[in-house]
């Protein structure tokens, strides 16, 4: 099943700057070959649900890893078997009708 993630990793007990935390989980998206987009609150994926549910794992384990203690994670997550869809093409639906006004 193909699914398309917004995922969000906070983590807690490491200071005020997560930039590290968050830079190393967008390493362990990358090294997955994911496709992904990260803006200013989180980071969207798209791909096999296996796959990007056990980078989401990883990015757990490697904030772990640098010493946070917690970590609170938001995950909102969307799949279709009506049709296939890409993050691009949610995209482009609203770019459409802004153009047309």
């Amino acid at each position: 099943m193909y699914v398309i993630v917004d995922l969000c990793v906070v983590p807690i007990g490491v200071g005020v700057s997560v930039s590290p935390h968050i830079a190393a989980c967008q390493r362990e998206i990358d090294a997955a070959g994911l496709s992904h987009q990260m803006h200013a609150y989180g980071t969207n994926i798209e791909g096999p649900w296996d796959e990007v549910m056990a980078v989401i794992k990883r990015c757990h384990e490697v904030v772990h890893e640098m010493g946070a203690p917690r970590i609170t994670t938001t995950l909102k997550l969307g799949t279709r078997t009506d049709r296939e869809q890409r993050m691009q093409d949610k995209v482009d639906s609203v770019d459409t009708l802004l153009d047309e006004g």
